[in-house]
């Protein structure tokens, strides 16, 4: 037993709480960060032992370097015309992101939520991903949608919560949810998209199906529960799912490091559960493209599971309710050193001389242009405050596949 004197000269104990480098007022910095140079991580065969690329966790996989040349062992060398129509779907979310944020500060809806600066995610993963896989996605990856063709005026519609709502109005705004574009309900309580995503990936195997799943949560939600518990069955179960960790920095109002950034990466908690870990520059779409399509080859050669940091950064607020400048710099966003997902994109087709200005400024017209039209056509089904929502009677449909006679009671007693 100690004695009284040792005690005494004993260190005090001390909390540490983490806290974000810069706070409103002071100048973004972010000298901190190690990137490592595009081109320079190394790509495993698909068929490689997890715990032989531990190094991937911790490095970044990256693939346009700062003129926008492709370069490295990564690059899926995709061809001018899918490129083209990736960067047409990416200002696509960009437009309609922004009409919608418009239309929220309008009165027209209650909420909205923005992918501001994470385009090149949800676009580069649905290009990656099959037309028939499903996405268990959190509320920034409308993008999934756009690219698989789900129409837009269905989007507002359900943003609006009108009579032409497709979920009638029975989820928040931005909670789409579509079973034929397989596009599963967008949750509030995100964690829960990652253990679903791993049951359904886990049937599909067991139903000798040909189908992968693919999830999606931000960094936060790491810290809950639910993301272990997927990792233990996806693991154990080699669950043809990709687990993705959207590292855009900051969950509502707190940076990554409440959610343990400032130990380790997020990729490399995987490492544990013996899942290969990718950890990707979220800015660069050939970077997330590639990443993805080595993932799905992965997990449809019943190689199981694997999880992916994107690493990015949130440049608008964490949605219409939050005001960022209230925790960091102002301009922090510009001064993210990955840049902007689109004009570097742009960057990249002007290098390979299959792309310009002007038709980059005339596919930013045309996607604003198609956004105008769709919302005049979901505006037209009615907006917040205007009566125009769903029939009462919608309540008791699609609980049951028979409704059963008590349902059918009530909803004769409401004479609907």
């Amino acid at each position: 037993m100690s004695s009284p004197e040792l005690k005494k000269n004993r260190p005090s104990l001390s909390l540490h709480i983490p806290a974000p480098k810069c706070r409103p007022g002071d100048k973004p910095d972010f000298a901190n960060l190690r990137l490592p140079a595009a081109g320079e991580a190394a790509r495993p065969p698909v068929d490689v032992n997890a715990h032989e690329i531990r190094e991937l966790a911790f490095s970044l996989i990256r693939i346009l370097d700062e003129s926008g040349r492709a370069v490295g062992p990564w690059d899926p060398r995709l061809d001018p015309e899918t490129l083209r129509r990736a960067l047409k779907h990416m200002l696509l979310t960009r437009a309609l992101d922004d009409r919608m944020y418009r239309a929220q500060r309008q009165g027209k809806t209650s909420f909205y939520m923005k992918c501001t600066g994470e385009e090149a995610i949800a676009i580069a993963q649905a290009y990656a991903l099959d037309r028939n896989d499903m996405c268990f996605p959190s509320y920034r990856q409308q993008g999934l949608l756009l690219a698989r063709g789900y129409p837009i005026v269905d989007m507002m519609n359900q943003v609006y919560s009108n009579a032409r709502d497709p979920v009638k109005g029975r989820q928040l705004p931005i909670m789409y949810s579509s079973k034929e574009y397989g596009f599963f309900s967008i949750s509030g309580n995100l964690g829960t998209q990652f253990p679903q995503a791993v049951g359904w990936a886990m049937a599909s195997a067991y139903k000798g199906d040909d189908r992968i799943a693919s999830a999606w949560i931000g960094e936060g939600t790491t810290a809950e529960g639910d993301f272990h518990y997927a990792c233990t069955f996806a693991s154990v179960y080699r669950a043809p799912v990709i687990l993705n960790v959207v590292n855009n920095q900051w969950a509502i109002s707190s940076f990554q490091g409440i959610a343990g950034g400032e130990q380790s990466t997020f990729a490399s908690r995987g490492i544990g559960y013996g899942l290969p870990n990718l950890r990707v520059d979220g800015n660069d779409f050939l970077a997330v493209y590639a990443a993805t399509q080595w993932a799905a080859e992965r997990a449809r050669a019943n190689l199981g599971a694997t999880l992916i940091e994107l690493y990015s950064y949130r440049a608008e607020g964490h949605s219409t309710s939050d005001d960022p400048a209230r925790y960091r710099p102002a301009d922090e966003a510009k001064a993210w050193p990955l840049g902007d997902p689109i004009l570097r994109l742009k960057q990249h087709l002007i290098a390979l001389g299959e792309w310009d200005d002007a038709r980059h400024e005339a596919a930013q017209k045309e996607a604003v242009e198609q956004i105008r039209a769709a919302n005049a056509e979901a505006a037209a089904n009615g907006t917040l405050g205007e009566g125009k929502i769903p029939s009462v009677k919608t309540i008791f449909e699609d609980v049951y596949k028979d409704m059963p006679w008590h349902l059918r009671r009530q909803r004769q007693q409401m004479g609907v």
